[in-house]
């Protein structure tokens, strides 16, 4: 186990706790995969179009000009700055943009951390339609949780799959 305080102007922002298991023989079972569109099936999500980009704060022009490391395919796409309100669920495939070649493979967890974190609010805010975008909205993730039970790449295509089963006095739950 190891544990690691970030402190960030003098003020704790985040703790970290991470345990560690070596590969054992043990019982396995999982749920059945959803069935939802292989994602070479789903289109790119397209720009946003240059007339509405220049209407956002700059804050959110930059964020949505970025590419960034991970392609996400949504398999019910929704439009985040005119969000409609929808049930607390979403599939999402998501790989790395690029092929990572021969990384180790505790660089693929920490890069699949690293992708993990963004749809989770998101999804506790579809019953509400608002998302990130909405003005006097902030949000932020805590209390990340991550296991890891068998080797994967990020490279590859991956599907997350999250629900919200619940959001009360400003907090959402998601996904379990």
């Amino acid at each position: 186990m190891r544990r690691v305080t970030a402190i960030q102007h003098g003020k704790v922002i985040f703790f970290c706790a991470a345990s560690f298991q070596d590969d054992e023989p043990g019982a396995e079972h999982q749920l059945t995969m959803p069935e939802v569109p292989q994602p070479e099936d789903i289109a790119p999500a397209p720009p946003v179009p240059l007339e509405v980009m220049a209407t956002l704060p700059t804050k959110v022009q930059r964020w949505l000009a970025r590419g960034g490391p991970f392609e996400f395919r949504h398999v019910y796409p929704r439009d985040e700055l005119n969000p409609p309100k929808r049930p607390p669920y979403q599939q999402v495939w998501f790989r790395l943009r690029e092929n990572a070649g021969d990384i180790p493979v505790e660089l693929h967890k920490a890069l699949l951390a690293y992708a993990s974190d963004f749809h989770l609010l998101g999804t506790a805010t579809f019953p509400h339609g608002i998302s990130y975008y909405t003005p006097n909205v902030q949000m932020a993730s805590l209390d990340h949780a991550l296991w890891f039970h068998r080797p994967f790449r990020a490279d590859d295509w991956l599907l997350y799959s999250l629900d919200s089963p619940s959001t009360q006095g400003s907090r959402g739950l998601g996904p379990r």
